[in-house]
């Protein structure tokens, strides 16, 4: 499980854009694909598609996969990592890096409530009402225990995410899993 860590804000600028963000998901959540099949999956023009995707290539966030063209126009594209992570931390330093960290942030935090609202207010499958799951909890923690606790959650995702599917003839849509921990007041 290799781990990129963008300390570069350059490069987690790539990340500020929406369709980018989604683009990129979407490759990690069904794997390499062209720039056609992932303006199906999003509802916009290859053109604009094929823009970002040379945005986030440029970037280093994901990278051709020639390897799969059947001839020399098609172009697919593959996560360059399958695990992206950064740190507040990493870009306090440059103020124009900090508010690029922390946009990217509000906007992931967006992207995963609209997620779970839509989730909720869309008709499912019993089985999936009955599999999905909230927890929360209130904790005094010191912010040494939060980043432990924090590296034991993304631990879980890491090792379901990576790991081998079972080809158990089983559909497998997306699973969208997020937890996120931080002071608050109650």
């Amino acid at each position: 499980m290799t781990e990129d860590r963008i300390k570069d804000s350059e490069r987690l600028s790539a990340l500020a854009h929406p369709l980018r963000r989604r683009l990129a998901d979407i490759l990690r959540a069904y794997g390499p694909a062209t720039a056609s099949t992932l303006a199906e999956r999003t509802g916009q023009g290859v053109g604009n598609v094929s823009h970002h995707l040379r945005v986030l290539g440029a970037a280093g966030i994901i990278e051709e996969a020639p390897e799969l063209a059947r001839d020399r126009r098609e172009r697919w594209w593959r996560r360059a990592s399958p695990n992206l992570s950064w740190q507040q931390s990493d870009h306090a330093s440059d103020p124009a890096g900090a508010l690029v960290a922390q946009t990217v942030q509000s906007m992931l935090l967006d992207r995963h409530t609209a997620a779970a609202r839509e989730w909720l207010l869309t008709e499912q499958p019993p089985e999936w009402v009955d599999a999905a799951f909230v927890a929360d909890r209130w904790l005094r923690l010191t912010p040494e225990e939060l980043e432990e606790m924090g590296q034991e959650l993304i631990a879980v995702l890491l090792r379901w995410g990576t790991r081998e599917i079972p080809d158990d003839g089983r559909e497998r849509p997306a699973v969208l899993a997020f937890a996120y921990g931080m002071p608050a007041t109650p």
